[in-house]
């Protein structure tokens, strides 16, 4: 089981470095681990935040992991001076792990599956709002 810690990962431009910073670990199943964005503009109810939570499912034979993101677009009102909530950019997935699949196999799915999200062409089209034509 992975221990919980904050995260760096590279801005948009490759170069700058952003630590998530762990707010909370898991307590157990369903208990999720929480992260925010605090170098991020605006109050902390305004900051970019991220979870995961696992579980069993009934049988006991699958592990899923549920992945959630929140990033707001944050402004300052100039006629009040205070830090405003535009909209809200999210993020949810969903990973189910069978327990009887072989560590090798799994190693694999988790290495590739998290590479293709974070491929050039899935970011892309995230930000394109379109899948690739």
């Amino acid at each position: 089981m992975p221990t919980a810690a904050s995260i760096t990962v590279k801005k948009n431009d490759g170069t700058t470095d952003i630590v998530w910073t762990l707010l909370s670990a898991s307590g157990g199943d369903k208990s999720p681990a929480s992260w925010r964005s605090d170098t991020a503009v605006g109050t902390n109810g305004q900051k970019p935040v991220f979870s995961i939570v696992s579980r069993s499912n009934g049988a006991g034979d699958t592990r899923r992991l549920d992945y959630s993101a929140k990033m707001p677009s944050v402004y300052t009102n100039s006629a009040t001076g205070q830090t405003e909530v535009r909209a809200n950019m999210t993020f949810s997935g969903s990973f189910a792990v069978p327990q009887n699949v072989v560590a090798a196999d799994v190693n694999e799915f988790a290495a590739q599956i998290a590479n293709l999200i974070a491929s050039s062409l899935s970011k892309s089209s995230i930000a394109a709002g379109f899948a690739p034509t």
